[in-house]
């Protein structure tokens, strides 16, 4: 394809050296006056616009100066001829041959140059000498400062204006937003400003800003991967016709034109160096261009304009278009020729000194000593006049370089006809009316063919998605399967497969899903979006500051918190003796004691009453004393003797108050001794991690996660004296093998790692640091 291109540019060099040695050759020699115009006009061999640019605007410049001597208009009886020099983009030049113009010739004004990098020198010139300089075709917004440039007009329209018209026009279309590419020269940048400025005045937004450079002939950036991860699908490309085929062959190459992205463009180009695969591409492309007042209806001097069509086609026929298709910059060119004739022949009839003449130069033979001698009342001519020309109504103030009024543009859009593309005019704009249709049969083409129009917002209807997953258990999980062939297949599994169905059927995209080696950390998961070596990667990452300092994150899609995982303590004991620690030894001694004190003053009290024991030994009455006291204690009683006495009744009230009390003292506490035994940890949750209840190397961190940027910011103050861990598997190997005693981990992963698979591993306290789950996606 750049073969095919330097192939077209070549033979456009060969037509347009023939057509120039020609053109000189056939337009009158003009020598006889002492009264000149100096033309600067680009080289066609280095135009950065078009050839026909460059043509059409140096025969309309000559047609006027020729229109002029029909017309009879005569500067103290001598007619105005021409002086024509080339100039190829570099202000150094422009300057050499402007001065060697003036200091051969009595140049009286001068009409161009095209390039706004060239126009601030001779500018300067023209303000140091004392004559005008008009330009038809430099648009830089800055060269509209007439206390800057006092002696620069121009009759083409500011970038200014055209910076409005183009955010009429996303206003009219509900577009918010948009990428500007510009080459790197005054005029791309001015460009660049004003559209920036237009934007942000009319709460628009420019998402991004991409460089040509002019010299390399190359972007700056990387096209693909920047347009392919905004928001916006707008790209408005600020560059001339030369310049705009470069970066159009760069996008085709890149696949960042249709259907997917609709661009709007400064200036038209030829579509017939585009090789015909990628021409549906092209299609639903925008221009912006400025043209003349007739196409809005506005009046024009046809008179002028057929005069000048006839001398042109008397002089040079062979370079003569229809007359639809003369570029506007060629009727700028008459407009500021015309312009400088009118001032002149105004100038001098109001000059009634005949003592001099009113064309008196001083030092006349320097390029820079030379002055004007009537420049003042030359300037203010101008900035007074007032006609109609062949582009519109021409007239000037004091206050700006720019026309006043007369300002108008058409967009125009790529179409497919009769297997050719063409640019079709469907919008015409005016600072009255702003955009309006073109015409009811011209409609707009939308890129892929459409009719419909686009929102200018990303979509991923039909684009081919690369998805980076991680195998983490339960989100996305690898399964094996055997199909029908009888052969063993995997297939991922999970939230995370689950979610990029639901989001396939629902946004049209094609997914592209691959696993992400084990390798990866959690943290460097972000160079690989930064480096776009996925589109997105979906998984169990949370959403952190810092992450999104360096990319951008989708809503969440997943709640989730830290929660503190470990071992679960062992639930063995051997104790034979542990029904007794509900109640302390001093308890029990105590116990003991008013057993063997209430069995004496029982024994004591009932001895003489129980009749079928009075014959038997204080031994046998003690023991049986007892019995009884411990009976009543518990809560059993005795059947076979009861207290006769007053004494021995109200020590067994007694003891029957007192076993209530031991009873629900005991039960109690031996409950609460059984719940603490089947729950008992080290740590109750993160505050004693924080107290430091466990050593800060038996602390397991995974690196590169969100926990450890929770540990490192909430408990050691940066100080990574943890255990550091590679993978979860290590985390979970670690605890069951004592390494370490505990670790963080997400809860949703967590809860279903000690249910399903680790059930030796717990959960220990409440969750801490909530945060969320999103997509990773490029930053916009």
């Amino acid at each position: 394809m750049l073969l095919s291109n330097l192939r077209w540019l070549f033979l456009f060099f060969i037509l347009g050296q023939f057509n120039r040695q020609y053109v000189e050759a056939t337009w009158p020699l003009l020598n006889s006056s002492t009264i000149q115009l100096l033309g600067l006009f680009q080289d066609a061999a280095n135009a950065s616009e078009s050839l026909e640019f460059s043509i059409h605007a140096e025969a309309m410049f000559k047609a006027a100066v020729i229109l002029s001597q029909q017309y009879n208009i005569t500067i103290e009886g001598k007619f105005i001829e021409w002086y024509v020099a080339q100039t190829n983009g570099k202000a150094v030049d422009a300057i050499s041959r402007t001065c060697q113009a003036i200091s051969t010739c009595n140049i009286i004004g001068i009409e161009g140059p095209v390039l706004s990098g060239e126009t601030p020198i001779i500018a300067g010139l023209g303000e140091r000498i004392g004559i005008p300089v008009i330009s038809y075709a430099a648009t830089d917004p800055d060269l509209s400062d007439r206390h800057a440039y006092p002696a620069f007009y121009r009759t083409v329209p500011s970038d200014n204006i055209a910076s409005i018209a183009i955010v009429k026009l996303f206003i009219r279309f509900n577009w918010t937003s948009c990428i500007i590419i510009h080459q790197n020269d005054a005029y791309g940048s001015g460009g660049a400003k004003a559209l920036t400025e237009a934007f942000i005045n009319n709460n628009l937004v420019v998402a991004d800003m991409l460089v040509f450079d002019v010299a390399t002939r190359r972007m700056r950036d990387n096209l693909k991967n920047i347009l392919t991860s905004s928001s916006t699908r707008l790209v408005v490309l600020w560059a001339g016709s030369t310049h705009t085929s470069l970066i159009l062959q760069n996008a085709l190459e890149s696949d960042v034109l249709g259907p997917h992205f609709t661009w709007i463009l400064s200036s038209t180009i030829s579509l017939n160096s585009f090789n015909e695969t990628f021409h549906q591409k092209l299609i639903g492309m925008l221009s912006v261009e400025p043209i003349i007042a007739n196409v809005v209806h506005a009046p024009i001097n046809t008179t002028l304009l057929n005069a000048a069509y006839n001398i042109w086609k008397q002089y040079e026929p062979e370079t003569f278009p229809d007359s639809t298709k003369v570029d506007y910059y060629a009727l700028f060119a008459f407009d500021a020729t015309w312009l400088l004739i009118q001032a002149l022949q105004r100038l001098c009839s109001k000059v009634t000194n005949n003592s001099f003449s009113c064309l008196s130069f001083i030092n006349s033979s320097s390029c820079f000593d030379r002055y004007f001698q009537n420049s003042n009342s030359f300037f203010d001519t101008i900035n007074h006049m007032r006609f109609l020309g062949v582009s519109g109504p021409i007239q000037f103030n004091i206050n700006t370089t720019d026309r006043i009024n007369g300002s108008y543009y058409f967009v125009q859009n790529i179409q497919s006809s009769s297997n050719r593309l063409n640019f079709i005019p469907v919008l015409k704009y005016s600072e009255q009316d702003h955009w309006q249709e073109y015409s009811e049969v011209n409609k707009i083409i939308w890129p892929g063919n459409s009719s419909i129009l686009p929102t200018g917002r990303a979509k991923l209807d039909g684009v081919k998605l690369h998805i980076g997953v991680i195998e983490s258990v339960p989100f996305t999980m690898i399964s094996t399967i055997r199909n029908e062939f009888g052969q063993n297949t995997t297939k991922l599994i999970g939230y995370v497969p689950d979610l990029i169905e639901l989001l396939q059927n629902k946004m049209k995209f094609i997914p592209n899903i691959e696993l992400i080696s084990s390798n990866q950390t959690y943290a460097s998961l972000v160079q690989l979006i930064e480096d776009h070596v996925y589109d997105i990667i979906i998984g169990d990452v949370t959403i952190t500051a810092t992450r999104r300092g360096k990319i951008d994150f989708s809503n969440s899609i997943f709640n989730n918190s830290l929660h503190i995982i470990m071992r679960k303590t062992s639930d063995i004991n051997f104790d034979l003796f542990a029904f007794m620690k509900p109640l302390s030894f001093k308890l029990w001694l105590l116990i003991l004691g008013v057993i063997i004190f209430a069995s004496i003053l029982f024994c004591l009290f009932e001895r003489e009453n129980i009749d079928p024991y009075k014959e038997k030994s204080i031994i046998y009455l003690c023991a049986m004393s007892i019995w009884y006291v411990f009976g009543n204690l518990v809560g059993y009683g005795v059947d076979s003797f009861h207290a006769e006495t007053p004494g021995g009744r109200l020590l067994t009230a007694g003891l029957y108050i007192l076993c209530l009390v031991l009873v629900a003292s005991y039960t109690a506490n031996l409950a609460s001794e059984l719940t603490i035994s089947k729950s008992k940890n080290v740590i109750s949750g993160i505050n004693d991690i924080k107290n430091g209840k466990i050593l800060s190397n038996r602390i397991g961190i995974l690196v590169g996660t969100a926990s450890e940027d929770y540990y490192l910011r909430e408990i050691s103050g940066g100080n990574r004296n943890y255990y550091p861990l590679k993978s979860r598997q290590e985390m979970y190997n670690g605890l069951l093998n004592n390494i370490i005693d505990v670790s963080f981990h997400d809860a949703g992963v967590a809860e279903y790692i000690t249910n399903n698979i680790y059930c030796d591993l717990t959960l220990i306290g409440e969750g801490f640091d909530q945060g969320a789950f999103g997509i990773l996606i490029p930053k916009q």
